[in-house]
């Protein structure tokens, strides 16, 4: 396409919408302006010269911090994560989804990009190795004479079923999926649910199904999650029986708040991993991952007593302190 400017030899660059603009006397903006009005038009070619931080045919969208080194994902603003706080996490349940997205409608929501990094790997380029965390053991609490709370995680399973013969939980299979402070991402093997129609024999079934968990969880790579305690029961409903456990992070890879536990509930087989039956759930609020009891353990890089090398991932513990995450005491002046 040719400007006019009489002779027709001066080509036209793509238009998108304006990052930046001024407001008409009806109030509209971010009108269709040639290069977004972040680069410069090419009249002899018809190709943007887009200014540092933009790219695209009609420099629509931003670039990445050094194209995420290498070691993340450039992704757009609506598919960007929370943080890391509770509070950042929306109230919506966490089965069988990813409870790190959310929705965003703003008009940049196909423009604005970000690294979403690799696991091990941290700031706004993804350039720095993440060292382990761990709790400052120095850290004192307001009653020491009151032993110290970790955390506890309920995750309750409610079937969707109109009545108690209809479909339940019984002979069903499920994972869990949890996410390191390094952003590591497992998921344990399949969780097989006990046919609990015997009401005598429901307390050794739900034993049975406590110990899975704990196995599977503790069983996780890496020692990733070195111990928890798991404890559970069948809640007896008008429509369906549920189940609730309660898992307690008690080792000392994993003290201190941790990501929610996401419950893998659909159906995964042929071909699939973990080779799971699913359970059809009810989408209530029951079947989420909430904090019943929050710790007293902090969680700190190199827990706070070394200095991490962002070159490695290693921590350089202060003297005085060893352990992948400088928690344990080598010495007391």
């Amino acid at each position: 396409m040719s400007l006019d400017t009489g002779d027709c030899s001066d080509r036209i660059c793509p238009f998108e919408f304006a990052w930046v603009d001024t407001p008409d006397k009806l109030g509209n903006h971010h009108k269709y302006v040639e290069c977004a009005a972040k680069g410069i038009c090419d009249r002899t070619t018809g190709q943007c010269a887009c200014f540092p931080g933009y790219e695209g045919k009609a420099c629509q969208r931003t670039t990445c911090p050094n194209d995420c080194s290498g070691h993340g994902q450039c992704t757009y603003l609506q598919n960007l994560a929370y943080g890391a706080t509770p509070a950042d996490y929306s109230s919506g349940s966490y089965v069988d989804q990813d409870p790190h997205t959310f929705p965003y409608y703003n008009w940049d929501l196909g423009k604005t990009r970000g690294c979403v990094c690799d696991p091990e790997y941290g700031d706004v380029d993804c350039s720095k190795r993440m060292c382990p965390y761990g709790t400052d053991v120095m850290d004192i609490r307001d009653d020491t004479e009151v032993a110290g709370k970790y955390q506890v995680q309920s995750v309750t399973l409610y079937p969707y079923s109109d009545n108690k013969q209809g479909n339940d939980l019984r002979d069903k299979s499920f994972a869990l999926t949890f996410k390191s402070k390094l952003n590591e991402t497992f998921t344990t093997i399949p969780i097989s649910i006990p046919n609990a129609s015997d009401t005598i024999a429901t307390a050794g079934k739900i034993k049975d199904l406590v110990l899975d968990v704990q196995w599977a969880l503790e069983g996780l790579p890496n020692n990733v999650i070195d111990k928890v305690e798991v404890h559970g029961e069948y809640v007896t409903d008008i429509s369906a029986d549920s189940i609730k456990l309660n898992i307690t992070f008690v080792g000392e890879n994993v003290q201190g708040p941790q990501h929610p536990l996401v419950v893998r509930a659909f159906q995964c087989l042929d071909g699939c991993t973990p080779y799971i039956t699913g359970v059809d759930l009810a989408m209530k609020t029951q079947n989420v991952t909430n904090d019943v009891q929050y710790s007293d353990y902090n969680s700190y890089e190199c827990g706070r007593r070394g200095k991490c090398d962002y070159t490695t991932g290693i921590c350089t513990c202060f003297a005085g302190y060893t352990g992948l995450s400088c928690s344990t005491i080598t010495a007391l002046v």
